[in-house]
């Protein structure tokens, strides 16, 4: 068991040390809390980004950042995304999803208390999905042709919204809807996607299952993704690097042989070099690795041919 001195070291080096969201950065044009005047529990941490490019094209991409299920990397996983899209007349939501938070990384307190776990992230996800479909004439964009794009875990959270497509999770907060609840299309970058041994990233697992479920066979096994892709799944854009020091990069591995039998249209790119953690920065990772952008924008040109 960790002491309390250790715990206290390790939560205020993650305060210190992860990236959080500077508005100099980039500017949103619109800031839209989801789950205003419904109850959900922490429902009020649960923010949607706009960002409205000059020109349209009728695309949008909601983008989940990663940070383990504990955190939010906001800025280089989230708003340069959001930026980086709408320069390129595609429509962005930068989603902040409900996460473990950065204390629970070193005390586990959610033995005795439930706080944030699945199904909280898909829910917001698919919350997203609702918002974005519903106000799609509002932002000039096609409600056919919404995507999914995430980062590590938030890569882990888009293909659960693909995978889990047919599985309505806005029900547990009392919402109906017609809206479309599947992603057009999903772009999951050097994401976490088993929650097995031996790749399994186990802070991942951890943030998204809870203190008291990690070891739980069966709930594993429902969001080890490699084993859960179905039939309509939507194409996908997977991209990663071998020398990932975070997330092994076999779980792209397991993601691309499961889509590659499942017949589901998709691209693979595997980098030799580049890391993790570089979204849409054009300093971290590696000249190799964030040519992926240009690469994605290529396949999306392809997906949609009269539209980029």
């Amino acid at each position: 068991m960790m002491s309390v001195k250790k715990a206290c070291f390790w939560c205020v080096l993650l305060l210190l040390t992860v990236p959080v969201y500077c508005p100099a950065a980039s500017q949103p044009t619109d800031t839209v809390a989801l789950w205003e005047g419904v109850k959900v529990p922490h429902g009020k941490e649960v923010t949607l980004y706009a960002f409205r490019p000059e020109n349209p094209n009728g695309i949008s991409v909601v983008v989940c950042p990663g940070g383990s299920y504990h955190w939010h990397d906001q800025v280089d996983e989230g708003m340069k995304v959001g930026e980086w899209l709408s320069d390129n007349g595609i429509t962005a939501f930068v989603l902040i999803y409900r996460a473990a938070g950065k204390v629970e990384v070193a005390m586990p307190i959610r033995l005795v208390f439930r706080g944030k776990r699945h199904p909280d992230m898909i829910t917001d996800a698919q919350r997203a999905l609702q918002y974005v479909g519903e106000h799609a004439s509002e932002y000039g964009i096609d409600p056919d042709k919404v995507g999914m794009m995430g980062f590590s875990a938030g890569g882990h959270l888009v293909m659960s919204a693909a995978c889990f497509n047919e599985s309505d999770f806005l029900q547990l907060a009392g919402i109906e809807t017609d809206a479309n609840l599947r992603p057009a299309f999903v772009v999951p970058v050097y994401p976490v996607v088993t929650m097995d041994p031996p790749y399994v990233h186990r802070r991942s697992r951890r943030g998204l299952l809870g203190d008291n479920r990690v070891a739980d066979r069966a709930m594993r096994d429902s969001l080890s993704l490699e084993k859960h892709i179905p039939d309509n799944c939507p194409p996908v854009f997977l991209v990663n690097c071998v020398d990932d020091p975070i997330v092994q990069y076999q779980n792209s591995e397991l993601l691309d042989s499961a889509l590659t039998q499942k017949g589901i249209p998709h691209r693979y790119i595997q980098y030799e070099t580049g890391g993790h953690g570089f979204g849409a920065s054009e300093e971290k990772g590696s000249p190799e690795c964030r040519e992926w952008k240009k690469e994605f924008l290529d396949w999306l040109g392809a997906l949609y041919p009269s539209t980029l």
